[in-house]
């Protein structure tokens, strides 16, 4: 076994047994109670460290093949209480259209010139949204901004005609997911300090959506285990039918 931090363990002890096969509002509640615990560790100036406001993460691991395409998962999800942050966006489009991206919020939108400086090395945003006429000169881009998770495709509805509402929806929380080689999709789902009812929200709306996509090739146990954990707590596993 690995080494764990004294914060952990009180974290361990805290949750005790109450850690597998939980309902939303006791996982939650749980995932809260951990993620309070402080560690016992003072800066240099003497002063106590505070607890962080974690990022809630959920976990599926799905009963899906990942190597058959009609199983892989790939898309995007729009968080009923978002994510307690903006995220930068940038939209690849026309100079008409660029003035409507930066109205909703995009923090550079344009075509060439953008193109090169992200070409460049430049890639400090989050998501990348692309009007369809420019992919065919979006697709050099390929190479450095596929293996960042932040090429555009219509998959995840960052390729499309509307990119005023694309920008602002990317903004506001809106998330892209693709499953990974074990079945498995990691999302964030808010933060610690989040209210129970708005955690509760987001983690119902995401579970919903990955029933409603469930393929129809899929076969036996769809959804196996879902999990919740903070950035610096242990997890919490939740009871599932589907």
């Amino acid at each position: 076994m690995g080494y764990r931090s004294v914060t952990y363990r009180k974290q361990l002890e805290a949750a005790g047994d109450e850690r597998r096969g939980l309902s939303v509002d006791a996982a939650i509640t749980t995932l809260k109670k951990m993620a309070a615990i402080k560690g016992d560790r003072s800066y240099k100036n003497g002063k106590k460290r505070k607890a962080k406001d974690q990022t809630i993460e959920i976990v599926l691991h799905l009963g899906i093949d990942p190597k058959q395409a009609d199983q892989m998962l790939r898309g995007a999800i729009s968080l009923p209480k978002g994510l307690g942050k903006s995220r930068t966006v940038i939209a690849f489009c026309d100079a008409n259209t660029a003035k409507a991206a930066k109205e909703a919020g995009a923090l550079e939108a344009g075509a060439e010139e953008l193109i090169a400086k992200v070409e460049g090395g430049w890639f400090d945003f989050d998501v990348a949204i692309a009007h369809p006429s420019m992919m065919g000169k979006v697709g050099k881009l390929g190479r450095v901004l596929g293996p960042q998770g932040k090429m555009p495709t219509p998959k995840a509805g960052t390729v499309t005609p509307d990119i005023a509402s694309a920008v602002r929806e990317f903004a506001a929380g809106r998330i892209e997911f693709r499953n990974d080689d074990g079945g498995n999709v990691h999302l964030p789902v808010g933060r610690s300090s989040f209210s129970e009812a708005d955690l509760k929200a987001n983690i119902e709306a995401v579970i919903e959506h990955f029933v409603k996509v469930k393929p129809a090739t899929a076969k036996g146990h769809y959804m196996k285990r879902v999990c919740l954990h903070g950035t610096h707590t242990p997890g919490v596993t939740l009871a599932t039918t589907a």
